[in-house]
């Protein structure tokens, strides 16, 4: 088989390329022939050696992943709910970016039909962390009014999806013009620009009253300002950071130290005053709620049967590449999802979509 693992945290240079032997199924688990690997930003983080689960909960070497798709290769004993042949997707803690993974039968589900392996390896993590935020911290209501920062993203299109099906009104911010239909596409009634819009005055215009609920994985750029226009009993939701990240790569320690002194600390005392609330989400470390989140991969997996849900345009890569995927998804111009192609020796147009 082969795999990418990162032998110790740094630039794109630290994701090797290497074989070793096929993984054999033990008691209750399977081995999946991957024919496609989710990529998300996480994974660069683990990269940089920043992920805190990656440190606390695996430590190095690694490889990072956290979905795939593919067939199951083979079943151990006491699997019967899948066969070798069968289609599925597999949710995991780390080690995805591989040809073959050993995994627990609980994190294995039957693929849809219709959707391709690269839209299937591509589905789990994004919205799962959607469904998480929306249906198990935030509780909506239909006439709720939500501003959904980074809304072409994986995360940002699964939440605009979500919250389509939930009723309220949902404004996208994005940072290119080019992403502006994609946003729209997902569930956004209104799109604000960043790159030519002023951010915060348009939100102004379009929420005068504050927002309901603000989704944010920017970090200390728009944290502050996005509690500050919540609503009453508004509910800021805090999933990522990466505006605190470099597109180069490498880490920049000073950048990195004075951002998060300038990262706002939410005093209780102001928020009881001002019935604001701050909610947070890392999949990774939701291992302990683990039949909760088998319950929405289900619920998910339900509603893009029914095609309620609709999978997200997806850039492939060559495992090869995995670098050069990460850096990709790293400069802030992707839609969507990336996914990496263990079998593909040439890295297809990056800027094709697979519908």
């Amino acid at each position: 088989m082969h795999r990418i693992v990162i032998r110790k945290p740094g630039g794109y240079t630290a994701l090797e390329y290497v074989e070793t032997p096929n993984p054999q199924p033990g008691p209750g688990a399977v081995v999946i022939e991957t024919q496609a690997c989710g990529l998300n930003y996480a994974d660069g983080i683990i990269r940089m050696g920043l992920y805190e689960s990656a440190k606390k909960l695996h430590g190095y070497p690694i490889t990072p992943g956290f979905e795939v798709a593919g067939r199951i290769a083979a079943v151990g004993e006491g699997v019967d709910r899948f066969q070798p042949g069968d289609e599925v997707i597999g949710l995991t803690l780390f080690d995805g970016y591989a040809s073959h993974l050993e995994i627990g039968v609980d994190g294995v589900f039957a693929k849809p039909a219709h959707l391709t392996m690269a839209e299937a390896a591509t589905l789990p993590t994004v919205f799962l962390t959607a469904w998480w935020m929306i249906h198990r911290q935030l509780h909506p209501r239909p006439n709720e009014t939500w501003l959904v920062h980074s809304a072409a993203g994986g995360v940002g299109s699964a939440i605009l999806q979500l919250g389509r099906l939930a009723g309220p009104r949902m404004i996208g911010v994005v940072g290119a013009a080019h992403k502006i239909d994609h946003a729209r596409a997902m569930g956004a009634v209104e799109v604000i620009d960043k790159s030519s819009q002023d951010l915060w005055p348009e939100a102004e215009r379009l929420a005068p009253d504050g927002f309901d609920a603000v989704f944010d994985a920017n970090g200390v750029q728009t944290l502050r300002a996005s509690y500050e226009h919540l609503a009453p009993t508004g509910r800021l939701v805090v999933y990522g950071f990466h505006t605190m990240l470099p597109k180069t790569g490498r880490l920049n320690w000073a950048k990195l130290a004075l951002d998060w002194l300038r990262t706002p600390r939410f005093n209780p005392l102001h928020m009881t005053r001002d019935n604001k609330s701050v909610l947070a989400a890392n999949l990774s470390f939701l291992q302990s709620h683990a039949p909760s989140l088998r319950e929405g991969m289900l619920w998910l997996l339900e509603h893009f049967e029914s095609g309620e849900l609709k999978p997200l345009p997806v850039e492939t890569w060559s495992l090869k590449d995995a670098a050069r995927a990460q850096r990709r998804i790293e400069s802030g111009q992707t839609i969507g999802k990336l996914a990496l192609i263990p079998k593909g020796e040439e890295t297809p147009n990056p800027q094709r979509a697979i519908p």
